[in-house]
């Protein structure tokens, strides 16, 4: 008798940046593997020199040294959830308790970014 393995779809299973990235058409595979050639501090830079276009080059006034916590922990939290199948997981994923994955779930909006 063979046993079927069966495949285990937790709460998490349509949290993933890289199929809502391309469902808006905002990345292909080949930008995909472009960006994978690439460290996350040149990324990181590579944004904010582009960013900074926008402003004729210079991003005088707003505060980035100070918000990169914040920026870097929405990132990683929405890496986490699309990377685990459950939010228990991912809370074991990140060293938090599940009751502070559910604060931060709610201060970053990060369910209502992945239903969008």
């Amino acid at each position: 008798m063979v046993w079927k393995k069966r495949k285990y779809h937790g709460s998490n299973e349509n949290y993933s940046l890289i199929k809502k990235l391309r469902e808006e058409e905002k990345i292909t595979e080949a930008f995909e593997i472009m960006l994978n050639t690439l460290s996350l501090e040149e990324i990181i830079g590579l944004k904010l020199e582009l960013a900074s276009k926008v402003f004729g080059g210079k991003a005088y006034g707003l505060p980035i040294w100070y918000s990169m916590k914040e920026i870097v922990q929405d990132a990683v939290l929405k890496y986490a959830l699309s990377a685990c199948r459950t939010k228990q997981e991912a809370a074991r994923f990140l060293g938090i308790s599940p009751r502070e994955l559910r604060k931060l779930i709610r201060k970053y909006i990060v369910e209502d970014y992945f239903e969008k």
